[in-house]
C-alpha cells in the first residue's frame, strides 16, 4: 500500500495571515446571515400553531387510587435488561464496523415505546410500569437521577481524554477548520428552523433559542466515537487522524459553550439569562487560570509520589463540585465536569488512574439508564405520515451537508487536497453519543418537541452508521489510502 506524500495531504498551505483574515471573514458573514435568519424567524413568533406532535404524544398519567410501585424494583430491572441488550447490540454493532455506542443507544429505543412498547404493552408496564412514571407520564424521577448522573461522570471522562496541546500544536488548522465545520451546519440548522419552527417547536419557544438549538445539534461532533473510528481504522497516528482529533476537541469546547448559552437565555428572561452567561464565561476563566494550574502541580507531585489515599474521593467531590455550580449558574451539570476533565493534564498518571476507576462504573452501570431514557423518550410512532419521514430525511441531508462541505471546504483552504479533506469531513460528521446527550437536553428543556426529538435521534443515529463505511470508500483503493504513520 503505497504511502501518501506530505503534499499529497497538504499541497499549497496558505499563510497565516491569509487564513487569518479568511478566518474573521467567515466569522463576520456567519454572525451577519444568523442575524438576517432571526429577524425573519422573530415575524413567525405571533404566527406560531400547535406542533403535531402535541396532539399525538402518548402520556400516560399515573392511575388514581393510590396504588403503590415498588420503582427502584421497575428501575434497576430496566437497567439490568439495558445492559444486557446493549452488551449483545453493542458486540453485533461492533462485529459489522460500527461503533459499540450504537447498539447501546438501539437497545434503548428497543426497550422503550416505539419498539417494546408497541409489541407487546404488557412487557412495557411490567418494565417501567405507568405508576412508575413522573405526572408527566415521562419517565421515572430514579431513572432521571441515575442518567444525569452517569452523563456527568461520562462528560468527565470526555474531558479527560481532549489533549489541549494537541490542539495548539495544530491550531492554525484544527480552529479554522473546527470552526467552520461548525458555521456552515450551524447556519442551515438555523436556517431549517424558519421552516419548521410554526410547527416543531413547542409553544412559548423564542425562535431565537429554537434556531440556535437546532443549529448546534446540527454541529455537533462526538469525539470519543470520532477516536474510537480513528483507532479501528488504524488512522489515529496519521497527519489526518491528528488533524481530526484536534478538530473534533476544538468542536466539543466551543460546541458546549454555545449550547451553554441557549441554555442560559432559554431557561430564564434576559437579565437572568445575562447572569447566566456571564456566570458561565467566569466559571470556564476561574477553571482556566486556577484550576487548570492547581491540577498541574498535583499532577507533577502525583508523578513523582505515592498514590495519596485522599486523591479518588478529592477528585470525584470536585466533579460534583464543577457540575453542581454550572447547575446552579444555570447550565447543565456536565458542563462542570466535562470543563474539570478538559483542564486536568491529558495523558497523565493521574488522568490514567481517574479513567481506570471511573471508566466502567459510568459507561457500562449508569450510563445505560441514559439509553433507557433516550429510548422512553423516543417515539417513533409519532412519525406517522410521509412527510415526518420526508422531514426526518431532509434533516440527515442537511446535517451531513453542513457537517462534511464544511469541514472539507475549510480543510482545502488550510492546504488539503480533495480526498483527504472529505475524509476529515466525513470524520467530522459522526455525531454518535454526544449528540443524544444534547437533544436529551433540548427535551428536558422543552426547546424541541417529543416529535422532532425522534426525528433529531434518528438523524444522529443514521450519521454515526455512515462514517464506517463512507471513509473506507473514500480512504480504499489506488492511491487512496492514508495508512497508519511508522511512528
Amino acid at each position: 500500500m503505497r504511502k501518501l506524500e506530505p503534499a499529497r495531504i497538504s499541497p499549497a498551505a496558505p499563510s497565516l495571515w491569509h487564513v487569518g483574515i479568511a478566518y474573521l471573514a467567515m466569522l463576520a458573514l456567519g454572525v451577519a446571515l444568523f442575524l438576517a435568519i432571526r429577524h425573519l424567524g422573530q415575524r413567525l413568533e405571533g404566527q406560531r400553531l400547535a406542533g403535531p406532535d402535541a396532539a399525538q404524544a402518548v402520556t400516560v398519567a399515573p392511575p388514581a387510587g393510590g396504588h403503590q410501585v415498588d420503582t427502584a424494583f421497575h428501575v434497576l430491572a430496566t437497567l439490568a435488561a439495558v445492559i444486557a441488550l446493549g452488551y449483545v447490540l453493542g458486540r453485533a454493532f461492533r462485529w459489522i464496523g460500527q461503533p459499540p455506542v450504537i447498539g447501546e443507544v438501539v437497545a434503548g429505543i428497543l426497550l422503550g415505546p416505539s419498539v417494546l412498547g408497541a409489541m407487546s404493552p404488557a412487557a412495557a408496564e411490567w418494565l417501567i410500569p405507568s405508576a412508575a412514571l413522573d405526572p408527566g407520564g415521562q419517565v421515572p424521577a430514579a431513572l432521571t437521577v441515575i442518567a444525569r448522573l452517569g452523563i456527568v461522570l461520562y462528560m468527565f471522562l470526555v474531558g479527560l481524554e481532549l489533549h489541549l496541546a494537541r490542539l495548539r500544536q495544530q491550531a492554525q488548522a484544527a480552529v479554522a477548520i473546527s470552526h467552520a465545520s461548525i458555521l456552515l451546519p450551524f447556519l442551515l440548522g438555523a436556517a431549517l428552523a424558519l421552516g419548521i419552527y410554526p410547527t416543531m417547536a413547542p409553544a412559548g419557544v423564542a425562535f431565537t433559542s429554537f434556531a440556535s438549538f437546532m443549529g448546534i445539534a446540527m454541529a455537533i461532533t462526538a469525539f470519543p466515537v470520532l477516536a474510537r473510528i480513528l483507532t479501528d481504522s488504524g488512522l489515529e497516528k496519521t497527519d489526518l487522524g491528528q488533524i481530526a482529533l484536534s478538530c473534533a476537541a476544538a468542536d466539543d469546547v466551543t460546541a458546549w459553550c454555545l449550547l451553554a448559552l441557549v441554555m442560559g437565555s432559554a431557561q430564564a428572561q434576559f437579565d437572568a439569562a445575562l447572569l447566566a452567561v456571564l456566570g458561565a464565561v467566569g466559571f470556564v476563566l476561574f477553571m482556566i487560570f486556577f484550576v487548570r494550574p492547581a491540577a498541574a502541580r498535583l499532577s507533577r507531585r502525583f508523578e513523582t509520589g505515592d498514590e495519596p489515599g485522599w486523591i479518588f474521593p478529592g477528585i470525584l467531590v470536585a466533579v460534583l463540585a464543577a457540575a453542581l455550580t454550572t447547575e446552579l449558574i444555570g447550565v447543565h451539570a456536565m458542563f462542570g465536569s466535562f470543563l474539570l476533565g478538559a483542564v486536568l493534564p491529558a495523558g497523565s498518571r493521574l488522568a490514567a488512574l481517574l479513567h481506570r476507576r471511573l471508566h466502567d462504573v459510568a459507561t457500562v452501570l449508569l450510563l445505560p439508564a441514559f439509553f433507557a431514557l433516550t429510548g422512553l423518550r423516543t417515539q417513533i410512532h409519532l412519525l406517522s405520515d410521509a412527510g415526518a419521514w420526508g422531514l426526518t430525511a431532509v434533516i440527515i441531508v442537511v446535517a451531513t451537508v453542513g457537517k462534511v462541505g464544511g469541514t472539507a471546504a475549510a480543510a482545502r483552504w488550510t492546504g488539503f487536497a480533495w480526498r483527504p479533506a472529505v475524509a476529515l469531513g466525513v470524520l467530522m460528521n459522526t455525531r454518535g453519543l454526544m449528540e443524544i446527550v444534547v437533544l436529551n437536553i433540548g427535551l428536558e428543556l422543552e426547546i424541541i418537541s417529543p416529535q422532532l426529538f425522534t426525528m433529531m435521534v434518528l438523524m444522529a443515529l443514521a450519521t454515526t452508521l455512515a462514517t464506517s463505511p463512507t471513509l473506507g470508500w473514500v480512504t480504499s483503493g489506488p492511491n487512496r489510502s492514508f495508512p497508519r504513520d511508522p511512528n
